[in-house]
């Protein structure tokens, strides 16, 4: 008989997480259980196979307790049964069940015969009645005609009266029309999407012409796995992916427009090798990685636990080697003397990258560290599993500030342009504004209804180069919807509902203008800040796991699951 082995099963657990964008619970069940080191190819597997799998299971426990040697007529006899059942108890006790359950419904069918019966009789005796009523009615409508014969002639033989009455009454009816409709509209309640929640479901039409043609789109090609992460240099047209394939690339965008198909030539592409030898081993995927400000170094992370350093020649510069789990989140400085870095070993590193050693490790959380940012060259704040969020200083021993109130894991901290707002989203469904003057959050934002998973200040305000613009705040939720905040006031502007699964993604454009998105439903969309509507939409072939803008605002990059990037062009 086939059977199933715990490191299959294990897979099986591994590759669903992963799908249903359990992405920590996916990297922790990975790193415990040793997912990289097994030989299933992952490529074999089809998408939802455990619950193909389950579902299967069921059905044959369905099948096995409905057959018996004497059931002939499987379609008129067969019995359902509740997934639980079939789950928690053995064959023997769930044939019993069904037979049980045909016994009442046999039951039943005698009951349902006898009454049948029964209303057989009744019907005779209704039919009786009602041609009694029948006759009685007949007999009222005649007279009742009569009357109104006799009334008709007394009438004729009477001037025309009271016809502006009537006419009046008309009028009447028709104000009392009208100002109920101006009492709705006073009520607020006239017809139309309230100012909180833009419409975002256009016709077929207006989508046509929001689709960005594939003319304006290039394929980049190379990658042998899931790429989830991308970043633009910040000072030229160099484009950064990390992959599940154990490599980074960079890629050299030629300026201008782009061109459709795809570019895969050795000469637009450098490939940075985490591993010696074949790729696509587990232990090696490309979590995260970060240009530093002058755009001449290349950060990576990686689930092995190291942090290496690349130049834009494609050479391995340092290999940083401390922590004792997967990184997840990695980020440079502003002047580019430090890089931090945050792990699943529940510990933060900053590490002087001229000395190529750690400068200063903190172990405050009590589980895996999420995410990492910098407020200023040498404080930052670091989220956690654990709920909790903590800002750190180089040299200080114990955080100097501590902030409380999430009730899930904190997926994601950002500071504000400034450095004087931290931002926070969590699974806990909200997102929340702190600052270094209260320990209590300045504002709880609770309007998604699933875990928020990214968040992103706009380059807007004062201190940046659009200092008339008003700051803001986006949300990415797994409920679908990205979400846009007066951050002044913790209020709601727009709720941008276009997307129909999960939004792991969001980016600000350089001029504060747009916003992109990026959804496991394959499609990035374009919004416009002014009015909250798509402008833009390019749909690809797998789900989008980041999504980022170059410099200059004309270059849109998008990661996605099957392996691919793209580049598009945004002209307005």
């Amino acid at each position: 008989m086939t059977s199933i082995t715990s490191i299959e099963l294990n897979y099986l657990v591994f590759r669903y997480l992963q799908e249903s964008g359990f992405t920590h619970s996916a990297f922790t069940l990975g790193y415990e259980a040793g997912i990289n080191k097994c030989t299933i190819d992952g490529n074999l597997i089809p998408p939802g196979a455990l619950i193909t799998f389950v579902q299967k299971g069921l059905q044959y426990l369905e099948m096995e307790a409905n057959m018996s040697n004497n059931d002939v007529e499987m379609d008129e006899d067969f019995s359902f049964l509740q997934p639980l059942d079939i789950i928690t108890k053995d064959v023997n006790q769930l044939r019993q069940m069904i037979k049980e359950k045909r016994k009442n419904i046999q039951k039943d069918k005698d009951k349902d015969k006898n009454k049948d019966k029964d209303k057989n009789k009744d019907r005779v005796v209704d039919r009786e009645h009602e041609a009694e009523r029948g006759r009685v009615r007949e007999k009222e409508r005649h007279e009742k005609e009569e009357r109104e014969k006799e009334r008709e002639k007394a009438e004729s033989n009477k001037e025309p009266e009271k016809q502006p009455e009537e006419l009046a009454d008309g009028d009447m009816v028709m104000d009392q029309e009208d100002k109920d409709a101006i009492g709705h509209e006073e009520n607020g309640t006239s017809i139309g999407p309230e100012p909180m929640d833009i419409a975002t479901t256009s016709t077929q039409a207006s989508q046509e012409a929001c689709e960005i043609p594939g003319s304006d789109v290039t394929i980049l090609e190379g990658h042998t796995s899931e790429v989830c992460a991308c970043a633009w240099s910040p000072t030229g047209s160099l484009l950064a992916s990390g992959s599940g394939d154990s490599t980074a690339r960079i890629w050299t965008i030629a300026d201008g427009l782009c061109k459709s198909g795809a570019q895969n030539s050795p000469l637009n592409v450098l490939v940075l090798k985490h591993v010696k030898g074949r790729t696509n081993e587990k232990s090696k995927d490309v979590t995260t990685l970060d240009w530093n400000g002058e755009g001449s170094l290349l950060a990576t992370g990686s689930y092995d636990g190291q942090a290496r350093i690349w130049t834009t020649n494609g050479e391995l510069r340092s290999t940083l080697s401390k922590h004792k789990g997967p990184i997840f989140s990695l980020k440079w400085n502003k002047k580019g003397d430090y890089l931090l870095t945050g792990s699943f070993d529940k510990t933060a590193i900053v590490w002087d990258v001229k000395a190529e050693e750690w400068k200063q490790q903190f172990e405050f959380h009590t589980g895996p560290t999420l995410d990492v940012d910098w407020c200023n060259n040498v404080s930052f704040a670091t989220s956690s599993t654990d709920h909790m969020i903590y800002v750190c200083k180089i040299g200080e021993i114990r955080p100097i500030k501590t902030f409380a109130g999430h009730q899930g894991e904190v997926n994601c901290v950002k500071w504000d342009p400034t450095g004087s707002l931290l931002a926070s989203c969590s699974d806990d469904i909200t997102a929340k504004i702190w600052c270094m003057k209260q320990d209590k959050y300045v504002h709880d934002l609770r309007e998604h209804s699933k875990e928020i998973y990214a968040i992103r200040w706009s380059p807007t305000g004062p201190g940046t180069n659009n200092p008339n613009q008003q700051l803001t705040l986006a949300s990415a939720s797994f409920d679908s919807t990205v979400k846009l905040w007066d951050v002044e006031l913790g209020k709601l502007l727009y709720s941008l509902n276009g997307h129909k699964d999960p939004v792991y993604s969001v980016a600000f454009s350089p001029n504060g203008e747009y916003l992109a998105s990026g959804s496991l439903d394959k499609s990035m969309h374009i919004w416009s800040l002014k009015d909250g509507k798509i402008v833009k939409t390019y749909t690809g072939n797998g789900g989008i796991f980041e999504v980022c803008w170059n410099k200059e605002g004309d270059k849109l990059a998008a990661c996605f699951a099957n392996n691919t990037l793209c580049v598009l062009d945004f002209r307005m």
